[in-house]
């Protein structure tokens, strides 16, 4: 009887299916596809922006800019339209973002004291966006399939728990090897990024800080302060005026918007 309820146990035992690990790269995946996830479903919004650039004896200059953006849908990414506003010298100026999932992206910039669109090439798009600690490649969408990813551990970040992970890019034109995100647990919120440059050394972090929930559903930050470690430069962006479902359309995303910009 012993023997038969032994081999009853280790039967049972063999029928029952093996559960598969998470590897990291898996993790990593889910932590990334379960922030989109949260982030989805917007429609459009339009925001207004607060530039200071900092020197690195700290001297300052402010710009002011107003951001339009329309989500994407199927393959494609979202649409962005960001205008200067102030100071005079680069009133009317605009960038022009067509964010992609799986191809390069498409990025346009009008200057208007020459009075011409100037297409942004793959290969320079890792260079600083109007003068800033921003550069172009920061200002496009970060749609997930442009990464692969990693988990690394769960760190403490203010009062909150978040995922640390690494991201990778797939561009081969990206100015960075890769990017370790801070993600909190409870609304996938990235607080904290460091970008490291094509020698893999640390580059830039960029700090996120004054959440605010719109729409009941979308966590906007209010300040997002990027550090370029290797000059002692930064810049403070300071976002405010939100809203949502203002009637965007993909007439207003065209290069005949980035000539009409006022």
């Amino acid at each position: 009887m012993k023997v038969r309820l032994l081999l009853a146990g280790l039967a049972l035992a063999c029928a029952v299916p093996v559960l598969h690990a998470q590897t990291p790269e898996e993790k990593g995946l889910e932590i990334a596809r379960e922030a989109d996830r949260r982030g989805a479903g917007f429609g459009d919004f339009q925001a207004d922006m607060r530039m200071v650039l900092i020197t690195g004896r700290g001297d300052t200059s402010e710009r002011e800019l107003r951001v339009s953006t329309l989500e994407g849908t199927g393959e494609e990414g979202d649409k962005s339209l960001t205008i200067f506003d102030t100071p005079r010298d680069v009133r009317g100026t605009a960038l022009l973002t067509y964010s992609y999932k799986t191809r390069d992206d498409d990025q346009w910039l009008y200057l208007p004291a020459l009075r011409r669109v100037k297409t942004i090439a793959s290969r320079n798009k890792s260079g600083p966006f109007m003068g800033s600690e921003f550069s172009f490649e920061d200002m496009r969408g970060q749609e997930v399939e442009k990464y692969t990813y990693k988990y690394l551990r769960d760190e403490a970040c203010g009062e909150l728990t978040c995922f640390v992970m690494e991201r990778y890019p797939t561009d081969e034109n990206s100015g960075y090897t890769k990017q370790v995100a801070w993600i909190d647990q409870q609304e996938y919120r990235t607080w904290k990024v460091d970008y490291y440059d094509r020698k893999e050394s640390l580059l830039k972090t960029l700090t996120m800080s004054d959440f605010a929930l719109y729409q009941d559903r979308f966590w906007q930050p209010g300040k997002m302060a990027m550090v370029n470690h290797q000059t002692g430069k930064a810049t403070d962006l300071f976002w405010s005026n939100y809203r949502y479902d203002t009637g965007l359309t993909e007439a207003d995303f065209n290069q005949n918007s980035l000539k009409r910009a006022r």
